[in-house]
């Protein structure tokens, strides 16, 4: 089967995407941070199914963006909790008095955040991470010029097996998840989730066919288990402020103590929802793993839980 797409036009392709978030993340442009974070894990799917000549660039350019990803979503997450709180604002009048205060809590830390994040992630960094991927898309161009197709169609099948592999562990996830509200289990079937659309969607890229239904149905469980979990932590920021209070006020206590029964109602109506699309999600994941449909995905080595060193 033909692959439409060259390894290194889908790398440069995302390079480029995440070099022009730069100038608006160092402006302070919500959306560039995110779009950021988002390029940083999609070049992190791609880096590792690639084969470049030297493997150790790679690791390394990995281990890098990983670091990029992880610090861009330390104030991403406050980002969307400061988002929520304008949200609530609307919503919640009745509450606003408690969501205002739990408001400026959330928008402190949101700028202590931005200020550490360019002081041990500078944009100069960021922009060699680019001249270094540039470099590897160099490499793999002239690699590219005198290999077959087999060699492309060889790249598919390696992204395919691993499109396999993390719907395995979506597949154990969601099972390990059960019935019951346990946010904990819900956000590792959130994770578990995201790994399995970057890489589904890696695979449409390399197929041009964006428009697998696979992914749709990923993107919409992905945005409800996602908006699960910022409830989840507006949720965990109130109850912070609510026990931090000093000195101790019962009015305050009882207006963040009915906030908190809201934020929890809110947290059960999203779950029914994520309840009554849970078999259709464990199908899917099933389908992509090539587990049969009713059988309970077998655990590999990675999945078992680690024993503490």
């Amino acid at each position: 089967m033909p692959v439409p797409t060259l390894r290194s036009e889908l790398l440069r392709r995302r390079i480029d995407r995440f070099a022009k978030t730069l100038h608006g993340l160092e402006q302070g442009d919500v959306r560039a941070l995110h779009r950021a974070r988002v390029g940083s894990r999609r070049l992190r799917e791609l880096l590792p199914t690639l084969h470049v000549k030297n493997p150790a660039v790679a690791r390394k350019l990995s281990k890098r963006l990983r670091k990029v990803t992880t610090r861009l979503g330390t104030v991403r997450e406050l980002d969307v909790l400061l988002l929520l709180v304008d949200e609530l604002h609307l919503s919640r009048r009745d509450q606003s008095s408690a969501v205002g205060r739990v408001g400026v809590t959330v928008a402190r830390a949101r700028d202590e955040a931005r200020k550490h994040l360019f002081e041990r992630l500078p944009i100069a960094e960021m922009r060699r991470i680019v001249r270094t991927l540039e470099g590897v898309a160099d490499e793999l161009s002239k690699a590219e010029a005198s290999r077959s197709s087999s060699a492309d169609r060889s790249w598919l099948w390696v992204v395919e097996a691993r499109v396999t592999r993390r719907a395995s562990r979506l597949a154990i996830a969601v099972n390990d998840a059960g019935a019951l509200y346990v946010p904990e289990r819900l956000h590792v079937a959130r994770i578990a989730l995201k790994k399995l659309r970057y890489a589904v969607e890696l695979a449409a890229d390399i197929r041009g066919t964006r428009t697998d239904p696979a992914l749709r149905a990923l993107r919409r469980a992905q945005d409800l288990l996602g908006r699960i979990h910022d409830i989840q932590m507006m949720l965990d920021r109130v109850r912070l402020v609510q026990t931090s209070l000093v000195p101790p006020n019962v009015t305050v206590w009882r207006e963040l103590d009915a906030l908190v029964v809201s934020l929890e109602d809110d947290c059960r109506r999203l779950h029914a929802r994520y309840m009554r699309t849970r078999e259709a999600l464990a199908a899917l994941a099933a389908r992509l793993s090539g587990v049969e449909k009713g059988r309970p995905p077998a655990r590999s080595a990675e999945s078992r839980p680690r024993r503490a060193s």
